[in-house]
C-alpha cells in the first residue's frame, strides 16, 4: 500500500504491507454540498434554538464577530459574506461591526494573514483586529473559580456572534461553540484557570458528558451572552460539509453529532504501530498545534506500541513556555508531575505529550533539529520508512498498523470487548 500524507505544504510518502494494515482512518462516506454558500445561508435562515439574524439583531446595535486565528482551518472568508449580508439586511451598519480574531495564547497576525483569513474586501471594509490579552474586563467567575476576563471590545458590544469549525479537541472534547470566547478572547489568567481541569480523566477527546473543561467554559454564558454561533464541519480538503447556526450549545451539539458520523472510528484492537499526521499546513505549523493529532493517535495504539508522528513544524515549538518546560524536564514523568502540582499554559502541551509517551514510544519525522525532538523525549527519524524499520525491530515484522492521514480530525475508539 502506498500512502501519501499531508506534511507542511506538501506530502510525505511511504509504502507499507497491505496485509499488516488494520485500518486507514479516512472520513466515512462524504456527501459534498452543491454550494457551500447556500449551506451557510440555509443554516443562518434556520437557526437552532434562537431566532434568525433579522429577528435578533437590529439597527443601532454594535456587533462583535469572533472568529478563528491563522492556526485554525475555519474558513472565515466563506462564513463572513453570508453572515454580513444578513446583518446588513437586519439594519446593522458596517461601522458597528467589529471582527475579532480569537488568538487565545497564540501569536498575533500580520496584515497579510488577516487579509488571507477574511478576504481582501472584508479586510478593507470592516474593522478586523486581534484580541489583546491585556485589554480585558471581568464579566464573572465560574463555580470552579475561573475568572472570565474577556477582551473588552467583545464584552462591551451589544451583540456577539461566534464563528468556528468543529473538530475533536484533546481535553475540551470538541472545538467550536463557546471556545471562540473561552479561551479565544480571554486573558491568560482565564485560560490557565480553565485548562487546569485537563488533568481530569473526563476531560477527554470527544467527550461532552461531565467534561470539567467544557462545563467550566460554558458557565461563561451565564455572565455574557453569545447571541448566535455559526459552526462548520470540514472535509479533509477543507470543503464545508455541514453548517449549524443558533444557540451556543444546541447548535454546537448538532455539529458535534455530525462530526461523529464522519470521523469517529471503532477499532477491534489497539494497533502495534500507528502512523499519524495532522494533515499538513496549518495543522502542523508548530508542535503546539500538531500535538492534537498525536493525542488522537493515543486512542488507536496499544500499550507499549509505537506512534510514528509526521509533522513539519516549520515554526518550531510554537510556545516559549512549552519549550521551557521541556528544557527543564529530565523525563516524561517530570512533566506529568509538574502539571498536576501547578498548571501553566504552554506547559500543558508538554504534559499532554508526556502522557502519550507513557503509553507508547513516539518516533517523529519533522523539520525540527534532532535535538529539539529529543528534548520532547521522542525519537527522531528521517522518513516513514526509517521509522517503520525501527518500530519493526522492536515489535516484530508482523506488527499491526493503523494509518491516520487526518490525525487531528479523526478519533479512534477501541472496542472495550
Amino acid at each position: 500500500m502506498h500512502i501519501s500524507l499531508g506534511y507542511g505544504n506538501g506530502v510525505i510518502e511511504a509504502d507499507i504491507d497491505d496485509a499488516r494494515v488494520d485500518a486507514v482512518l479516512r472520513p466515512n462516506d462524504i456527501t459534498y454540498p452543491d454550494s457551500e454558500a447556500e449551506l451557510i445561508r440555509n443554516a443562518l435562515k434556520n437557526p437552532i434554538g434562537t431566532g434568525t439574524i433579522k429577528e435578533t439583531f437590529g439597527p443601532g446595535e454594535s456587533v462583535c464577530i469572533v472568529t478563528s486565528d491563522i492556526t485554525r482551518p475555519c474558513p472565515s472568508y466563506k462564513l463572513l459574506p453570508p453572515l454580513l449580508e444578513e446583518l446588513e439586511q437586519a439594519g446593522v451598519r458596517t461601522e458597528d461591526i467589529l471582527i475579532v480574531f480569537a488568538l487565545g495564547a497564540h501569536r498575533k497576525h500580520t496584515p497579510e494573514e488577516i487579509e488571507h483569513l477574511v478576504g481582501t474586501d472584508i479586510a478593507n471594509q470592516y474593522r478586523c483586529v486581534d484580541m489583546e490579552s491585556d485589554d480585558v474586563v471581568l464579566v464573572g467567575t465560574s463555580s470552579n473559580g475561573t475568572p472570565f476576563e474577556v477582551f473588552r471590545p467583545a464584552a462591551e458590544a451589544s451583540r456577539r456572534i461566534c464563528l468556528g469549525n468543529i473538530e475533536y479537541h484533546y481535553f475540551a472534547g470538541y472545538s467550536g461553540g463557546i471556545k471562540a470566547i473561552v479561551p479565544g478572547v480571554c486573558s491568560h489568567r482565564t485560560i490557565q484557570a480553565n485548562h487546569t481541569f485537563m488533568v481530569d480523566e473526563r476531560a477527554a477527546t470527544g467527550n461532552l458528558k461531565d467534561n470539567p473543561v467544557r462545563d467550566d467554559m460554558e458557565e461563561m454564558l451565564g455572565f455574557l451572552s453569545v447571541d448566535m454561533i455559526l459552526n462548520v464541519v470540514l472535509a479533509p480538503d477543507k470543503t464545508i460539509l455541514h453548517a449549524s447556526a443558533g444557540d451556543c450549545i444546541q447548535a454546537h451539539r448538532a455539529g458535534c453529532a455530525y462530526l461523529d458520523g464522519l470521523y469517529r472510528f471503532p477499532l477491534k484492537r489497539g494497533a502495534d504501530i500507528v502512523i499519524v499526521t495532522p494533515g499538513g499546513y496549518p495543522k502542523d505549523l508548530n508542535i503546539y498545534q500538531a500535538q492534537k493529532a498525536l493525542d488522537n493517535a493515543t486512542y488507536a495504539v496499544r500499550p507499549g506500541g509505537v506512534i510514528i508522528w509526521t509533522a513539519a513544524c516549520q515554526e518550531g515549538y510554537g510556545s516559549a513556555v512549552f519549550e521551557q518546560w521541556l528544557d527543564e524536564a529530565n523525563s516524561p514523568d517530570d512533566l506529568i508531575k509538574r502539571i498536576r502540582t501547578k498548571f501553566q499554559l504552554g506547559g500543558h502541551k508538554a504534559a499532554a505529550i508526556a502522557m502519550t509517551e507513557k503509553k507508547a514510544d513516539v518516533y517523529m519525522i519533522s523539520e525540527l533539529e534532532d535535538t529539539a525532538m529529543e528534548n520532547m523525549f521522542v525519537i527522531p527519524c528521517t522518513d516513514i520508512k526509517t521509522a517503520l524499520k525501527k518500530a519493526e525491530a522492536r515489535l516484530g515484522l508482523d506488527a499491526r498498523i493503523v494509518v491516520m492521514p487526518y490525525g487531528g480530525s479523526t478519533l479512534p475508539a477501541v472496542d472495550a470487548d
